[in-house]
């Protein structure tokens, strides 16, 4: 239990978040501090003092069920580059995130799923064989056209 003048945080909603963004960024034993503390991503000063982070927290538009996610996937954890995201839109923010740009419109695999009403594998693999534009979005099984 963490106690800063008679206060407690673990139970807050928000700490779980609170105590991973510092365990990735700064214990090299984490699963996935290689790609958070151990590629330099840190936290700002301000936010090693819990209290300031609670004060962002409850200014920031935090809901539970909302996760911390960094708008700039290579940038610090900082007030300026963080944001509280449901778990598809953080699924949309990753570094391995592909765009794809159709139409004036830029959107990733799943965004253009759901806006096409295609499935997101069926998308995802005519991509990776290739298809571009049209064909990369048509309705039909391309499996089972000639040409």
């Amino acid at each position: 239990m963490r106690l800063i003048k008679e206060k407690t945080f673990y139970n807050k909603p928000w700490y779980d978040s609170y105590r991973s963004m510092m365990d990735r960024c700064y214990r090299e034993k984490a699963n996935n501090y290689s790609n958070y503390g151990g590629r330099g991503i840190t936290v700002c000063k301000e936010w090693n003092n819990i209290e300031i982070f609670e004060q962002w927290v409850l200014s920031s538009g935090y809901e539970k069920g909302l996760s911390l996610e960094r708008i700039d996937v290579n940038g610090n954890y900082c007030p300026e580059n963080c944001r509280w995201a449901t778990k598809k839109e953080q699924a949309n923010n990753r570094r391995n995130t592909v765009f794809i740009e159709y139409k004036g419109e830029r959107h990733t695999i799943s965004e253009w799923a759901e806006i096409k009403g295609i499935n997101r594998s069926t998308l995802n693999n005519r991509y990776v064989r290739g298809y571009k534009g049209d064909k990369l979005f048509a309705k039909e099984d391309l499996r089972l056209c000639h040409g």
